[in-house]
C-alpha cells in the first residue's frame, strides 16, 4: 500500500508545472523529432556511429517507436521509470564502437561530445518546432526548458554541468559546433532514406505516402538557415516564412483529433498520477472538516480552546449580558 501511494504522488522528473509538459504534449513533436535527425546527422562521427550500429535502413519504425517511448518515459514516467531507461539506454551505448571515417580510428558512442550533440539538437528541435507551431513561451521559459533538460542529459550518462542551459547557451554550442558540421556520404545517405523510407502496413501506395512526405519537407524547412546550407539547400528568410505557417497550419489540424487518440500512454498515466497527488493535496471541504473535527477527541487544551472561542448557549449569553449591564 506504501509503495502505491509513492507511485501515485511521484511527477518524475518533471511534473506539471514544468515547461517540458507543456512542450511534449504538443502534437508536432514527431516533426521535431525528423528536424532533429537531420541536424544530427550533420555530425560526420555521430552519423558514421548510427550507420555503423544501429540497422537503422532494417527497421526504422521499430527505431522511431522505441526512440519515442524512450522520449515519452523519461518525460512523464516515475522517477524510477526515467532512470531505469536511462540505465538501459547507457548499457547499451556502453557496448557499442564506431569506427570514424576520417581518421579510421575507434571512438565510442557513449563519447561525452557525441551525447551531447544529439541531446542539444533533440531538445533544441523539438523546443523550437514548439514555438514555431504556436507554442507561446516567454524567453524565461525557454531557458527553464533548456535547464530542466539537463536532468535528461543525465540520465544518458552526461555531466549536466557540460550541458547547454539556456538558450543563449545553445546559441554559443551551435556556433562552436558548425566548423566540424558537413554533408558527408553516410549523412547523405540518411537524409535520402528518410524522405522515401519504406512505409509499414503496405502504405507506401497510398496518400500516407504524400503526406509522410510533406511532414520530411517541413522538418527540412524548420531547419537553422545554416543546416540547410549544408544540405545544398537554400537558407532564405521566406523558407523560414513558410515552414513556420506550414508548422502552424499542422498544429491546427491535428488539434481536431481527441487528444486521448493522441496520447502517450506514459502521458496519460502521468496525468492520472498529476490528478491523483492533486486530490490528495487538496483541503477538505468545510463540511469534512468539520465531520473530521466532531470524530476526533481533542486534546483537553484544545477542548478548552474551542469551548472558550465557540458561541456560549443562551443562558451563559444572558448572565454575561447581565453582568455587563
Amino acid at each position: 500500500m506504501g509503495e502505491e501511494t509513492v507511485t501515485a504522488g511521484d511527477l518524475g522528473l518533471f511534473g506539471p508545472g514544468s515547461v517540458s509538459w507543456r512542450i511534449y504534449a504538443e502534437p508536432t513533436l514527431f516533426v521535431g523529432g525528423l528536424r532533429a535527425l537531420y541536424l544530427q546527422a550533420l555530425h560526420p562521427v555521430a552519423v558514421a556511429g548510427v550507420v555503423q550500429n544501429s540497422g537503422y535502413k532494417g527497421d526504422p519504425w521499430g527505431r522511431l517507436v522505441r526512440t519515442g517511448d524512450f522520449i515519452a518515459t523519461v518525460v512523464f514516467g516515475t522517477t524510477e521509470q526515467a532512470r531505469a531507461a536511462g540505465r538501459r539506454v547507457q548499457a547499451i551505448h556502453r557496448r557499442m564502437r564506431g569506427i570514424d571515417p576520417s581518421t579510421g580510428e575507434f571512438f565510442r558512442i557513449d563519447d561525452p561530445d557525441l551525447l551531447r550533440w544529439v541531446h542539444v539538437t533533440e531538445v533544441e528541435s523539438f523546443l523550437t518546432t514548439a514555438v514555431r507551431s504556436g507554442l507561446d513561451l516567454t524567453p524565461a521559459e525557454i531557458d527553464r526548458y533548456y535547464d530542466e533538460q539537463r536532468r535528461s542529459a543525465e540520465l544518458v550518462g552526461l555531466d549536466p554541468a557540460t550541458v547547454p542551459a539556456s538558450a543563449a547557451e545553445v546559441e554559443r554550442y551551435y556556433d562552436d559546433m558548425r566548423p566540424g558540421l558537413r554533408l558527408t556520404r553516410d549523412s547523405a545517405d540518411a537524409a535520402l532514406f528518410m524522405v522515401a523510407p519504406p512505409l509499414p502496413h503496405r502504405l507506401g501506395l497510398t496518400p500516407v505516402r504524400l503526406a509522410y512526405t510533406g511532414v520530411v519537407a517541413l522538418a527540412i524547412a524548420l531547419l537553422p538557415p545554416w543546416a540547410r546550407r549544408r544540405y545544398g539547400l537554400p537558407g532564405l528568410p521566406t523558407t523560414d516564412l513558410t515552414a513556420q505557417l506550414s508548422a502552424r497550419a499542422l498544429r491546427a489540424l491535428l488539434a481536431t483529433i481527441p487528444p486521448k487518440m493522441r496520447m502517450s500512454p506514459q502521458r496519460r498515466a502521468a496525468i492520472e498520477r498529476a490528478r491523483q497527488s492533486a486530490t490528495l493535496a487538496e483541503p477538505a471541504p468545510a463540511s469534512a472538516r468539520q465531520s473530521a473535527t466532531l470524530a476526533e477527541p481533542a486534546p483537553a487544551s484544545a477542548r478548552q480552546s474551542a469551548t472558550l472561542a465557540e458561541p456560549a448557549p443562551a443562558s451563559a449569553r444572558q448572565s454575561a449580558a447581565t453582568l455587563q449591564d
